[in-house]
């Protein structure tokens, strides 16, 4: 069987201006218009904070739940002892002033015997 079918053209499909849509010879279109380069807009963000605890966990092959608890617990555990310490701080200043204020009574309370040690003891 012997068709004789013309040679393909380049048809493309184009809106009309009343917003319908048509077959149109690609060969009759005008020219695409050449558009400015696109402009690429690129952030930058600083590096993350150094997590070598963490990186030494995860090269080791402990796993995430390790990494987790460092970055969960580690912050968590500064905080502890943090108000530990000032705890603590604030037990040795209150000792500090009772000591003070024991040794200030007796000095004052005591008589001659009590003045005679603590002479004794400034001496030494």
């Amino acid at each position: 069987m012997d068709h004789h079918l013309p040679a393909p053209r380049a048809v493309t499909v184009v809106q009309l201006p009343d917003g319908t849509y048509t077959y149109a010879d690609a060969t009759h279109l005008p020219a695409p218009q050449q558009t400015a380069p696109q402009q690429i807009v690129q952030h930058i963000h600083q590096a993350p904070p150094d997590r070598t605890v963490q990186r030494i966990a995860l090269g080791s092959g402990v796993g995430a739940g390790a990494v987790a608890a460092g970055v969960y617990f580690g912050p968590l555990l500064v905080a502890a002892l943090t108000a530990m310490a000032a705890n603590l701080a604030m037990l040795a200043f209150l000792a500090a002033v009772m000591a003070w204020g024991v040794v200030t009574v007796v000095k004052s309370i005591g008589g001659n015997d009590t003045k005679a040690a603590s002479k004794s003891l400034r001496r030494k």
